[in-house]
């Protein structure tokens, strides 16, 4: 079911009969509400509206975490594997080259590299780079964790979600955005580790975070909060 809202825009209503509460979630180009099996459309729009300034509060700071930054000489990307430099050059076309943890970016001299069809060139690379390094680097860690900690996964997959930094199917297949390598190395294990105890928990009730706790040292509350400072969005 969806509708418009003269605030917030589309609204998506869906059902889901593993949920336990009415829970709001927004999402790039909506607001999306989830209603557990006896809850009705009408009660999850009445939730909407009690939260209605809170959720706007959050929209607000989810539109300026996902406010685009320019790459370019003088604001570098950094990722867990390598940090662009940017150059013009006398090069007809962008180029670029990984090499020593150096993603190396050249861009034809006279052209404006902050506009947003150079911009674009830019994005395009480095996002073949990081898919390219995500799958070099994440199954063999997502290994690691979970022999370390007694997990399971039947299989990883690395996407290009900007939405989610992973996920994991009830069969134990696990999803990875490749731009987890934009987030410090400690928040790429909590992720991982998050999936990993999907494994055994599917949902976020009691028992999930107490294995989160067990698995990161009483930590999860706390790299949890750490994780909301990060977006997808690069």
């Amino acid at each position: 079911m969806q509708l418009d809202d003269k605030e917030f825009g589309r609204i998506e209503i869906h059902r889901n009969n593993r949920a336990t509460r009415i829970r709001i979630t927004i999402k790039p180009d909506c607001l999306r509400i989830t209603l557990p099996p006896r809850a009705s459309a009408k009660e999850g729009l009445d939730f909407l509206e009690r939260v209605r300034p809170e959720i706007a509060r959050k929209r607000q700071k989810v539109a300026q975490k996902q406010q685009v930054v320019l790459i370019n000489k003088e604001n570098p990307l950094r990722t867990i594997s390598f940090t662009t430099q940017v150059q013009a050059t006398k090069r007809d076309k962008v180029f670029f080259l990984l090499k020593n943890n150096i993603l190396h970016i050249e861009y034809p001299e006279g052209k404006d590299c902050n506009s947003e069809q150079m911009q674009q060139y830019f994005r395009n690379g480095i996002d073949f780079f990081l898919r390219k390094e995500a799958k070099r680097l994440l199954p063999e860690r997502l290994a690691h964790l979970a022999k370390t900690h007694g997990f399971k996964f039947t299989d990883i997959k690395i996407q290009s979600s900007k939405t989610r930094w992973g996920s994991c199917s009830s069969r134990g297949s696990i999803n990875l955005s490749y731009f987890l390598l934009t987030l410090p190395p400690h928040l790429v294990d909590y992720v991982l580790l998050h999936e990993l105890c999907h494994t055994v928990e599917m949902n976020h009730g009691n028992r999930f975070w107490e294995l989160m706790d067990k698995v990161t040292s009483n930590q999860s509350k706390s790299l949890r909060r750490e994780m909301k400072r990060f977006t997808t969005q690069v």
